[in-house]
């Protein structure tokens, strides 16, 4: 069957010296710009206004309505239950109910 064919003699020094030219370059993680961080706030006044309207909100409802990240959603909702202004009513594997604590 075919194979790769096996170098001449000439092919072989030009191959060698292209490899040494290769090592002068420097590592994919040195140098270049660094990435900027980007942080997300979910617009508080607009979020709680859902929360209000709902009977009960998931985290992916907050983030599609809000128009943020899922994450971001999540991290407003589990920062709210700590502070008491939301409270976990059900859900299972990450995919909870949340609803507004009555005043």
């Amino acid at each position: 069957m075919g194979g790769a064919k096996k170098p001449t003699t000439a092919k072989k020094d030009t191959s060698s010296s292209s490899k040494d030219s290769k090592k002068g370059k420097k590592d994919k993680g040195e140098g270049g710009p660094k990435k900027a961080e980007i942080t997300v706030m979910v617009n508080e006044q607009q979020a709680m206004k859902i929360i209000q309207n709902a009977k009960v909100i998931t985290v992916q409802e907050m983030a599609r309505q809000t128009g943020v990240k899922i994450s971001a959603a999540n991290k407003f909702l589990r920062e709210s239950a700590e502070k008491g202004i939301v409270k976990k009513v059900g859900g299972y594997s990450g995919h909870h109910l949340y609803q507004a604590v009555s005043s």
